[in-house]
């Protein structure tokens, strides 16, 4: 049986829009071997594409308004989280379940407010994963 281990690649600096993700990567992380697998999080490719938001740049629609009273979210938020879904699948207590524009099934289309500069700042999933997954590669 293989053994598995997990390493962070550390050093590498905080991430902007526009930084080239892929060669901070590749050179924080030293040599690589044959079957190893780098895993990179949704948030840093989403920061690294620009993939950030201010909430207060969001005018909320009626039904954003009306969600938002209901589930007690900002509507500014919910509107957000309707434009980056094509589906709302759910909504109850706190939470959006939804198709995102992708057609992943998750909690308010992923968008996440934490660790992502100041204060009203969320982030959003990357536009094509699958294109951000071929520019980071190396």
């Amino acid at each position: 049986m293989s053994e598995l281990r997990v390493r962070a690649v550390a050093g590498l600096p905080e991430i902007a829009a526009g930084d080239p993700l892929g060669a901070l990567i590749a050179r924080q992380a030293g040599e690589l071997g044959d079957g190893d697998v780098v895993v990179v999080s949704q948030k840093v490719v989403s920061k690294a594409e620009g993939q950030i938001r201010k909430l207060s740049s969001v005018i909320p629609s009626a039904e954003a308004r009306r969600l938002a009273a209901v589930l007690g979210k900002e509507p500014n938020l919910v509107e957000l989280i309707l434009e980056e879904s094509a589906e709302v699948i759910r909504a109850e207590r706190t939470v959006l379940i939804v198709e995102t524009k992708h057609g992943f099934v998750c909690a308010n289309a992923g968008i996440d407010a934490s660790n992502v500069g100041p204060e009203g700042n969320v982030c959003l999933l990357p536009e094509d994963p699958d294109r951000s997954a071929q520019a980071i590669r190396w």
